[in-house]
């Protein structure tokens, strides 16, 4: 075994830049060097320490950046739409868990150091780091070498914006690491997927031996004949800690729709609670989009259901939220419109904070931006004017109160809309075989 000593720490306390310095092993020639850490705050992230080590001796230098926080309870999924230059300023935070992928030449940049870059630049190191053993490929593996030349050939042109619209996905199941979203971000161009961890992403990240048997102990509802407006029960496994943990399930008839479950997630060992609507059904023939127009402070009461492939929608609010970023919600308008509020400010560091490191703060311009658009959704909460809200599901599973007793509520229009082909492609509709699959399971 190698010797090691445990870093002393040079200054408690970090000097007039706010950086911390500590001296460390260097794992190039074993003598000591340097390291200096330096803690920043991301706007719309979280906090995160910047490392940096030099070892004076062999020269030897190493970056990497990593997450001040703790895991999240759940894992994350960004997905961008580059489609103009300015894109690729977009701040990027990829912890050593993340993965970054190039959607459109199904290439992938493997667990590795953290970053705190851009997107440009995450681009630009896979380009180099590409193109480092290529003459030594050219000799030894001239196939692998053409392969490689005709991606790095498809990168150059994504950077120099002759590839556009480019497709990139960043996917952590820590739950760390971010792209940058804007206030002018529309349709599919940012999506961000909040998801559960299995059993085997828990036990990657620590949470969970790598021995222990993923045990369902509890009692299932098979032969159970489910009753309305009755709790079951259910024992499974907690996805934030792997404990075992209940499922609170209720079936609910919700008047002129159709028949919903209630499902609510409490762990008392690390306090992870999550609630959730699942609908079900046939697969309708074609989308459904349902715009109400909110008035008054009643029509804020007014019950409403986003399934998880719902699209929220508010023109007039400049608001529009993808299916996977609030999941299914069984709620009133009121608190859908609070809950991604709260989510969007929970995304956002107060940017005034005097702790900020210097540089790291977003520009007045698009703070100025931010804030006129928070402004607006506290005021419409409040219902302090007039303005619409459209939820669009292709799955025609989203439901609004209706506030007559009898007869079209006018503030109400449901329209039928053929779906696109990419929520086709989404929702698996083309892979998906109804008839004749016994066949193909007998084969």
């Amino acid at each position: 075994m190698s010797n090691t000593q445990a870093p002393e720490v040079v200054q408690a306390d970090p000097n007039e830049t706010g950086v911390y310095e500590i001296e460390s092993l260097c794992m190039n020639c074993r003598d000591d060097g340097m390291t200096r850490i330096l803690p920043i705050k991301i706007p719309y992230f979280k906090d995160i320490l910047l490392e940096s080590f030099s070892c004076d001796h062999c020269g030897w230098k190493n970056n990497t950046v990593k997450s001040a926080g703790q895991i999240q309870e759940k894992g994350s999924k960004y997905t961008f739409k580059l489609d103009k230059l300015g894109d690729f300023q977009r701040q990027v935070v990829r912890s050593d868990t993340g993965i970054f992928r190039l959607e459109d030449i199904d290439l992938e940049m493997p667990p590795a150091p953290g970053q705190f870059t851009n997107l440009e630049g995450i681009i630009s190191k896979i380009k180099t780091d590409l193109e480092l053993d290529q003459p030594q490929r050219k000799e030894s593996t001239p196939e692998l070498y053409t392969a490689l030349e005709s991606i790095i050939e498809k990168i150059g042109k994504m950077l120099a914006g002759d590839a556009f619209p480019v497709t990139v996905s960043l996917d952590d199941i820590s739950g760390n690491s971010f792209i940058e979203p804007s206030p002018e971000d529309k349709g599919s161009k940012y999506s961000r997927n909040d998801y559960l961890r299995s059993h085997a992403q828990n036990a990657q990240l620590g949470l969970v031996a790598d021995d222990d048997v993923e045990e369902s102990n509890g009692v299932g509802l098979e032969g159970v004949d489910i009753v309305d407006n009755e709790v079951y029960e259910l024992q499974t496994e907690c996805p934030a800690c792997s404990k075992p943990c209940t499922v609170n399930m209720k079936k609910t008839n919700i008047p002129h729709f159709k028949e919903v479950i209630l499902m609510a997630t409490v762990c008392d060992h690390c306090g992870y609670r999550t609630s959730d609507v699942k609908t079900g059904g046939a697969v309708p023939e074609k989308g459904q989009r349902i715009t109400l127009e909110i008035r008054t402070i009643e029509d804020m009461s007014r019950d409403i259901l986003k399934s998880e492939s719902c699209v929220l929608k508010s023109h007039d609010l400049g608001l529009e939220v993808q299916p996977g970023t609030l999941g299914g919600r069984f709620t009133t308008v009121e608190g859908l419109l609070t809950q991604v509020r709260d989510q969007l400010r929970g995304q956002i560091f107060d940017v005034g904070d005097a702790d900020l490191a210097q540089g790291d703060s977003m520009s007045s311009e698009t703070k100025e931006r931010w804030d006129k658009f928070f402004d607006r959704l506290d005021r419409a909460i409040k219902a302090e004017f007039t303005y619409t809200v459209i939820l669009e599901d292709p799955l025609a599973n989203s439901f609004v109160q209706r506030n007559v007793d009898s007869g079209e509520d006018p503030q109400i229009k449901i329209e039928e809309y053929e779906r696109t082909e990419e929520e086709i492609d989404d929702l698996g509709l083309k892979e998906m075989k109804t008839e004749g699959y016994e066949n193909d399971d007998a084969e």
